[in-house]
């Protein structure tokens, strides 16, 4: 990590998001090593970064905007 990186890491955090966004998000960006961790640690949330981003809109069956 970098100087560069833990500042990044509070414009991120100042912007409150939810954390399992931030996880599919550091999903999304992740090179295959450190995907594959994420994926050991939070299957469900891969599980449904994968629904979704297959499902038209991101909506799950049943799911309404």
């Amino acid at each position: 990590m970098s100087l560069i990186d833990y500042n990044q890491s509070q414009k991120i955090a100042m912007q409150d998001f939810y954390f399992y966004a931030l996880i599919m998000a550091a999903m999304r960006k992740a090179d295959t090593e450190n995907l594959e961790k994420l994926r050991e640690i939070w299957p469900a949330t891969w599980a449904e970064l994968q629904a979704r981003y297959n499902a038209p809109g991101g909506l799950l069956d049943g799911e309404t905007r």
